[in-house]
């Protein structure tokens, strides 16, 4: 049976993105935390040991194969910054049209610092993407949004 590599764990976010080397990274994934968490109103949560998620889903495909994964999130690499949206969306490839400098493949976006994109384009895919995923999987998230102080 197959079981997902990634999945949610109690590891902290702020001591992760502490404990990337690359200073220009760290702080870029300080501001993707607030953007991300402001945009989605979840918490932010680790998945596997370098994802950092936003709110979740339960997803099941026609194979039978099914988990959870984050709505939303980032990975400060080494290399690149990886974003992940969902897939399927044609908003998507529009808004990334208008995103800055960026590659894509399959399920990342992947940009290099913070100052190459247009934040509210940022914004504009994680709000697509939430919304896309919310309507595709026909469900409420399994993590309630945090109300606003």
């Amino acid at each position: 049976m197959y079981k997902p590599k990634t999945k949610e764990t109690d590891r902290d976010v702020l001591e992760f993105i502490e404990s990337v080397e690359h200073p220009g990274k760290r702080r870029d994934a300080l501001q993707l935390l607030t953007i991300f968490k402001e945009t989605t109103g979840y918490s932010a949560k680790m998945w596997g040991p370098s994802i950092i998620g936003f709110g979740s889903y339960h997803y099941k495909y026609a194979s039978g194969h099914e988990g959870a994964a984050p709505l939303v999130g980032f990975s400060p690499r080494k290399s690149k910054i990886s974003l992940y949206f969902a897939t399927g969306d044609p908003e998507r490839e529009e808004l990334l049209q208008q995103f800055g400098k960026h590659t894509a493949g399959k399920g990342c976006v992947y940009i290099n610092k913070i100052e190459d994109i247009r934040i509210e384009i940022l914004e504009a895919l994680i709000r697509q993407s939430v919304d896309f995923l919310r309507k595709t999987y026909s469900q409420e998230p399994t993590e309630k949004r945090e109300s606003a102080n």
